[in-house]
């Protein structure tokens, strides 16, 4: 097999060797392996990187980005989810009077910080 290790390959696509880790953890791509299971990539990985670097490049942005839209198209429940909240209206709950509203969601976020805080730190 005609295949570079993962420092040739970083040589040769300029990503380094920790980020070809990172983009094989973000499921961008999946290099071959050895018999000894060290990564290889081959010609249809090294375009892939190339291709990564290029979109990457000319719309500027991260790989983050690109491995989210990747779960994205692969999670109907958190695309549903996504999309319902950037279709939603904010309003006001019936029972809060239009000058209480600002206050009633500062309530709200402070109590859901405390919680998050103290289940940190039980967690910790």
């Amino acid at each position: 097999m005609n295949a570079l290790t993962i420092q040739e390959a970083a040589q040769t696509t300029d990503w380094s060797p920790r980020m070809l880790r990172y983009i094989e953890r973000a499921g961008l791509i999946e290099p071959q392996r050895s018999a000894a299971g060290y990564r290889l990539y081959g010609p249809a990985e090294l375009q892939r990187l190339r291709t990564l670097r290029e979109l990457v490049t000319r719309f500027d942005i991260g790989l983050g980005e690109i491995g989210f839209v990747q779960r994205l198209r692969g999670d109907e429940e958190l695309a549903g989810a996504i999309d319902a909240w950037l279709q939603a209206q904010p309003r006001r709950p019936e029972h809060v009077p239009a000058a209480e509203w600002l206050r009633f969601e500062q309530d709200k976020h402070s109590k859901l910080l405390a919680l998050a805080g103290a289940a940190a730190t039980t967690n910790a």
